[in-house]
């Protein structure tokens, strides 16, 4: 059975995080004071979710990411799900997110609701040390997308 459980930054496993963000550097700098969550089965950690308060009752996402074994099991979707529950109990009305302009992460965002609001130019070429690519193709620009609680 899928738990999933609230952390501290510190006990995020840095190397699922970085599955979703190959920069640590990136990653180190939103973790604090970031709300963390765990989704384990037999305390094993298969996903991790990173949101952060950006503004009043507005949160990002800034980090979901699920082992490339256990995709596609429904565990990301969960996992998402619980933490949209959890931010409107808090009282949260807003959830932002950035992503790519294609790929699975797309889609997945907007099963869940979630709407693009906008598109940063240049984004991933300007703010990453390595190119990002995914299926051959490389990710330039990032949609900003929102979902209203």
């Amino acid at each position: 059975m899928l738990h999933i459980i609230s952390v501290s930054p510190k006990e995020m496993p840095m190397d699922l995080l970085l599955e979703a963000d190959p920069s640590e550097k990136h990653v180190k700098a939103y973790l604090n004071d970031s709300l963390c969550y765990l989704a384990m089965k037999s305390d094993e950690p298969l996903g991790v979710c990173v949101l952060k308060e950006i503004e009043d009752s507005v949160l990002e996402l800034y980090n979901i990411a699920v082992w490339p074994g256990r995709q596609r099991q429904g565990i990301g979707t969960a996992l998402l799900r619980h933490v949209l529950r959890e931010a409107r109990a808090k009282g949260f009305r807003r959830v932002e997110l950035g992503t790519g302009t294609f790929g699975y992460q797309l889609a997945f965002y907007q099963r869940v609701g979630f709407r693009v609001v906008d598109v940063v130019h240049d984004f991933f070429v300007d703010n990453y040390d390595e190119p990002i690519f995914e299926k051959g193709v490389q990710h330039k620009d990032m949609l900003r997308m929102a979902l209203d609680l």
